[in-house]
């Protein structure tokens, strides 16, 4: 993990072992994302993170409220502003990213983003078009760990691959199965036209 300066403070980011445990607390269901999903479903580190993400649909948004009791809650409210999210608020749609500290003094610890859902079902949030069974969303590590389902992940960093991005789906590639592959090379071409994935996906 590694620290880093933003116009609103230093990002430190929680271990995965202690994020694990605050958000495994209350019951509420939960995924861990962004890279540390794709290292989970690599089964091992490979890089260093900016951040740890943890995945919580919509509607079971106040869950990072229970996970994080006593700390500092703040929505990334579009375009570009941190606000204060106060206890028991429902955030607009506009809201996907809440940033989460132990206290004001401390750094920025947890990000929490939101996606949406109907029913049963896992909506993408960039096109509705887009979704599967909540139940198959994520998948569980051999620590119990929840976490996004590698192809699910990698839709979203599709969109504008940057190195790490790269790097990630370098390595979690060999661990896809014939069923992730299509899913991913179906998605990403129906949502972002040609892909330099896409013919990767299908070797």
């Amino acid at each position: 993990m590694m620290r880093r300066e933003t116009p609103w403070g230093i990002w430190d980011p929680a271990p995965l072992s202690e994020v694990a445990a605050l958000f495994t607390s209350t019951g509420d269901r939960w995924w861990i994302a962004g890279g540390y999903a794709i290292e989970l479903a690599v089964g091992r580190g490979f890089r260093q993170h900016a951040d740890i993400d943890v995945l919580l649909l919509r509607p079971d948004q106040l869950a990072a409220q229970r996970a994080l009791p006593a700390w500092d809650w703040w929505a990334a409210d579009p375009p570009g502003v941190l606000r204060p999210w106060t206890r028991d608020e429902i955030l607009p749609d506009t809201v996907h990213d809440i940033w989460c500290r132990p206290g004001p003094a401390e750094p920025w610890r947890i990000q929490v983003m939101l996606d949406e859902s109907e029913g049963h079902d896992w909506v993408s949030r960039r096109d509705g078009r887009v979704r599967r069974p909540v139940d198959r969303l994520g998948l569980l590590s051999a620590e119990g760990v929840p976490y996004l389902a590698p192809e699910v992940q990698l839709y979203y960093k599709a969109k504008r691959p940057r190195a790490k991005d790269e790097q990630d789906f370098t390595e979690v590639l060999p661990m896809l199965g014939d069923d992730q592959r299509d899913w991913l090379a179906r998605t990403i071409g129906l949502v972002y036209g040609d892909h330099p994935w896409a013919g990767r996906l299908r070797d």
